[in-house]
């Protein structure tokens, strides 16, 4: 996953809301190979359009979230709202 323009290959690419405006992520189109399981990893959960996004992504190449990982919570901020129905962790919380 990376910010767009980053990537030298073929790409998907998924748009999400921030808090004053919009981004974009892109992946390979390579990168997940249909069935495949994928733990997705992050430093940290905020908002949760990134999370949402990369979920999105792996989703649409035919890979299985099996979990969305965070190393911080920020949980004021509501960010698992955007992730309802996935297994979410998250090592420390804010």
């Amino acid at each position: 996953m990376r910010k767009l323009g980053k990537l030298p290959a073929q790409t998907v690419r998924a748009s999400y809301d921030l808090e004053y405006g919009s981004d974009s992520l892109e992946m390979h189109r390579d990168a997940i190979e249909k069935g495949q399981k994928v733990l997705i990893v992050d430093d940290l959960l905020a908002t949760g359009g990134t999370a949402r996004a990369t979920v999105d992504l792996v989703r649409q190449l035919g890979g299985d979230v099996v979990g969305v990982t965070f190393l911080i919570e920020l949980v004021e901020l509501n960010g698992r709202a955007k992730l309802q129905g996935e297994k979410v962790r998250a090592v420390l919380q804010y």
